[in-house]
């Protein structure tokens, strides 16, 4: 500081041409940066309509289902399968046990 009170003070300096050119472009940036981040968003396009999706929607259901249909044909034709097996296994188990009877009446005599 200084000691003599009686000092001229000293006037502000003013701005050059530079310097509002500064300032003005750091507003203006500013300004369409807020502009661009808040603005509306523009609508994203559909990538398929409505009635393209549930048509694809109706077109896979109907596949599966079919799909489904095609595996309970095969099941129910395997069961029929395993069934008859079962059938001619217990008729060999039958004619088995009679023998193993017959057997067992022969040896006990």
């Amino acid at each position: 500081m200084s000691a003599n009170l009686n000092a001229p003070i000293s006037s502000p300096r003013s701005l050059t041409g530079e310097g509002w050119a500064a300032i003005a472009g750091a507003v203006g940036s500013a300004l369409l940066l807020a502009k661009k981040l808040l603005g509306p968003k523009p609508a994203k396009p559909e990538l398929m309509s409505r009635a393209d999706f549930y048509a694809e929607m109706l077109e896979v259901r109907d596949r599966i289902q079919s799909n489904h249909l095609a595996l309970i044909e095969k099941l129910d034709a395997n069961h029929r399968e395993l069934l008859a097996a079962l059938e001619r296994q217990a008729v060999r188990i039958n004619a088995v046990e009679a023998g193993l009877a017959r057997v067992d009446e022969r040896t006990r005599k």
